[in-house]
C-alpha cells in the first residue's frame, strides 16, 4: 500500500527519491520520510501528513548532497500517523536506516527481545523493531545485505525492507515477501520500488524480484557501474527475469486534466481497444498467448471459480453471466478475503480466475496460493507486469490499460471486464461450445464497445450538472438486473470510495423483500436499465420498480439504452447509453456511473485521486 524507493548512482538522490515519492502518491500515504547518505553519516527527515510536509521541512533544514538513499511514504498500520512513526526508522545509534511496506506479525516478541538487551525503541511501529535486528547483525558480519538475509529468517508476515547504512555508502539493500518490490536498472544507476512508476523518468529496465529475495545495489566508486546481486534469504543465487517497460512517464501524468481520474476515465476506449489487439487470428480463434495451461487441460475444467475484492469483485459478477452463457460451465464469484477460510471445495478440474489491477492485493494472493494447494490451476487477469500474482499463477491475462494512479479504478475495471469476455470465450472455443464466427462477432462486439465508450463520454455534461445538483443529499441507491446488478454495485462503491456518502447498489427483483423502505421523498435512485430488444422479460419488470420507487417520492436516475422510450415517463433524468449487447452492456453503463461518481466528489470539495483511509494496492491482509 505504502511507497517504497531507494537510489543509489551519480545524481542527487534527494532529488530522484522524492520524485519517486512523488509518483507513488497515488498509493494512499499518512506521513512520509527520507534518508541519504553522506559523508559516512545517515541524514533523516520525516514528517506526518502529505509529502508537501515533507518537501517544507527539507526547504527549511535541508539535508546533506548524497547519492544514495531511500524514502518512504507511510499507511499507518502500527502506530498511529505522526513524526516519530514515520519511516525511516533508524538503530538507536542512527548506523542503520529501514523503510517498510507491510506488517511483521511477531514484532512484538522481538521488541521485547530487543529491550531486554537494552535496545531503545522509540516508536509504536512493527518497523523499528527490523533497523535494531539489521544494525545488530551488521555489527556481528559486516555486509549489510547478509545482515538483511539473517534477520529477514527471522520475520514473519508480509515486508518489503529497503535499508541503508552509514559503513556502506554506495549500497542499498532491499527484500521483499508477499510484498511487492521491482528494482531499476541504468547506466551507473540503480533503483528499488514499490512500482515501475517511482523510477520510469530515468529507465525503463527493470528485474522481477521473487518470493523470500534479496536484492542488493551496490556502486562501484572507481567506474561508477552498479551491481545488481539478487539471492534467497538463504543466500543461494536466485534467477532474476528482466523485462522492459513498455510505457513512459508521460503516461503517468495528468495531461492537462484536473485529476488522474478524469484522465483515466477519458483514456477507457484506448484501454479497452488495447485489451482486445492481436487476440484473435484470421481463423476467428482467439490467441491468447499469455495462457499456458494445455487445451487439453482447460477442456477437462468442471467448474470456474473467480477471486477479487472490490472493483476486481465487480468484473468477477459480470465474468460469471459471460462464462455460464458462452462455456456452460458452473462459475463461482468470490470475495478473495473470505475464499480460503470456508473451505472451498476445489481440485485439479477447477480454474480459479484471480483478478487484480495491481497484482500485489494480498487477499487474492492468499486466495490463489490456497487454490494452488488444493491442485488447482490459475489464471491471473493483471495489468501489472511482473507483479506477484501474474508470477504465481499458471497464466495470465494482461490487460493493457497503462497505469492506473487515482486510487478509485475506473480503466482498470473495463480493462478486467474485457479480459474476463476473452477468457470466457476461449473456454467456449477450447470446449466447443462457440465457433469461431460467433467467437469473431463477439470479439467485434467488444471493439465496438470502445467506441461506445467514446459516444459515453461525449454527453457526460447533463451527468455532471446532475451530480453538482445532488452535492448535499446524504443519500444515494442504485438499482440493476442481471449484469446491470453488479454495475449498481460498483457504481455505489465509487460514490462510497469518493464522496464520503452512504450508497447502497441492490439487485431491483429484491426490492420489495427490505430495501424499499429506505425510499423516501426526494431519495435520488440510480437504475441500470437492460435492453428491451427481444422482448425481455427483465426490461419490463425493472420498469415495474421504476414506478414502484418513483410512486414512493424517489428521485430516478435511469440509464438506459437508445431506443427505449418505455422508460422515458418515469425517469426524472434519463442517461442514455448506445445499444450493446446485453452481456456487454456494462463496458458503456458503468461509465456514466464513474464520471457521476467523480464529479459529486469534486462538489463536495474531496480529494478525488487520494481518497481518505484508502490505497491504491491493499497489500496487506
Amino acid at each position: 500500500m505504502c511507497g517504497i524507493v531507494g537510489y543509489v548512482g551519480r545524481r542527487p538522490a534527494l532529488e530522484v527519491v522524492t520524485a519517486g515519492l512523488r509518483r507513488l502518491e497515488y498509493r494512499g500515504y499518512d506521513s512520509a520520510g527520507v534518508a541519504v547518505l553522506a559523508d559516512g553519516v545517515l541524514a533523516v527527515a520525516k514528517k506526518a501528513g502529505k509529502l508537501v510536509n515533507l518537501e517544507k521541512e527539507l526547504g527549511e533544514h535541508p539535508l546533506p548532497a548524497a547519492t544514495a538513499g531511500l524514502g518512504h511514504t507511510r499507511w499507518a498500520t502500527h502506530g498511529a500517523p505522526n513524526d516519530v512513526n514515520a519511516h525511516p526508522h533508524l538503530d538507536d545509534a542512527g548506523r542503520v536506516a529501514v523503510v517498510h511496506n507491510g506488517i511483521i506479525e511477531n514484532f512484538a516478541a522481538l521488541r521485547a527481545e530487543l529491550e531486554e538487551r537494552g535496545r531503545r525503541l522509540v516508536s509504536d511501529t512493527d518497523t523499528e523493531v527490523v533497523s535494531h535486528l539489521l544494525a545488530e547483525e551488521y555489527s556481528a558480519c559486516g555486509d549489510l545485505a547478509e545482515a538483511m538475509r539473517l534477520v529477514c529468517r527471522r520475520l514473519e508476515g508480509a515486508f518489503t525492507l529497503v535499508a541503508v547504512a552509514a559503513e556502506e555508502p554506495g549500497v542499498v539493500v532491499g527484500a521483499r515477501r508477499n510484498s511487492p518490490l521491482v528494482a531499476g536498472v541504468a547506466q551507473g544507476e540503480g533503483f528499488l520500488a514499490s512500482d515501475v512508476a517511482a523510477f520510469i523518468e530515468y529507465t525503463r529496465d527493470a528485474l522481477e524480484l521473487g518470493q523470500d529475495q534479496v536484492v542488493e545495489l551496490r556502486r562501484d566508486e572507481a567506474d561508477g557501474s552498479v551491481a545488481v546481486t539478487v539471492t534467497g534469504f538463504d543466500g543461494r543465487p536466485a534467477e532474476v527475469r528482466e523485462f522492459h517497460i513498455d510505457w513512459d512517464a508521460s503516461a503517468a501524468e495528468k495531461g492537462g486534466y484536473d485529476y488522474f481520474m478524469l484522465k483515466e476515465i477519458a483514456e477507457q476506449p484506448k484501454a479497452v481497444a488495447d485489451t482486445l489487439l492481436g487476440r484473435v487470428d484470421d481463423a476467428g480463434r482467439l490467441s491468447l498467448d499469455e495462457l499456458r495451461i494445455p487445451p487439453e487441460e482447460v477442456r477437462e475444467v468442471d467448474k470456474v471459480v473467480i477471486v477479487a475484492c472490490g472493483t476486481a469483485f465487480h468484473a468477477g459478477m459480470i465474468a460469471k453471466y459471460a462464462v455460464e452463457h458462452w462455456t456452460r460451465v458452473p462459475c463461482e464469484v468470490e470475495l478473495a478475503s473470505e475464499f480460503r477460510y470456508r473451505d472451498p471445495i476445489l481440485g485439479p478440474r477447477a480454474l480459479v480466475i484471480a483478478v487484480s489491477q495491481s497484482g500485489e492485493t494480498m487477499d487474492t494472493l492468499m486466495a490463489l496460493r490456497h487454490a494452488r494447494e488444493q491442485g488447482s490451476k490459475v489464471l491471473a487477469i493483471c495489468n501489472t507486469n511482473g507483479a506477484t500474482i501474474p508470477r504465481e499463477s499458471d497464466a495470465v491475462l494482461y490487460t493493457h490499460a497503462g497505469p492506473e494512479v487515482a486510487v478509485a479504478s475506473t480503466k482498470a475495471f473495463l480493462t478486467q471486464l474485457v479480459a474476463c469476455y476473452l477468457v470466457a470465450l476461449y473456454l467456449g472455443q477450447v470446449r466447443g461450445t462457440r465457433s469461431s464466427d460467433d467467437i469473431r462477432e463477439q470479439v467485434r462486439e467488444l471493439s465496438r464497445s470502445a467506441d461506445g465508450v467514446e459516444r459515453v463520454l461525449s454527453t457526460m455534461e447533463p451527468v455532471r450538472e446532475l451530480a453538482r445538483s445532488l452535492a448535499s443529499h446524504d443519500t444515494v441507491l442504485f438499482l440493476g438486473r442481471h449484469v446491470g446488478y453488479p454495475v449498481a454495485l460498483e457504481g455505489a462503491l465509487k460514490l462510497k470510495e469518493l464522496a464520503y456518502m452512504h450508497a447502497e447498489g441492490f439487485a431491483a427483483g429484491e426490492l420489495k423483500h427490505g430495501p424499499i423502505a429506505l425510499i423516501e421523498e426526494g431519495v435520488p435512485v440510480v437504475v441500470v436499465v437492460p435492453s428491451p430488444r427481444g422482448g425481455s422479460v427483465l426490461h419490463d419488470k425493472i420498469v415495474s420498480n421504476i414506478q414502484e420507487i418513483r410512486a414512493r417520492g424517489a428521485r430516478t436516475v435511469v440509464v438506459a439504452e437508445e431506443g427505449d422510450e418505455a422508460v422515458v415517463p418515469y425517469a426524472d433524468h434519463l442517461i442514455r447509453v448506445p445499444v450493446t449487447p446485453p452481456l456487454l452492456q456494462p463496458l458503456v453503463a458503468t461509465v456514466p456511473l464513474q464520471v457521476f461518481a467523480c464529479e459529486l466528489a469534486t462538489a463536495r470539495g474531496n480529494e478525488v485521486d487520494q481518497p481518505r483511509n484508502l490505497a491504491k494496492s491493499v497489500t496487506v491482509e
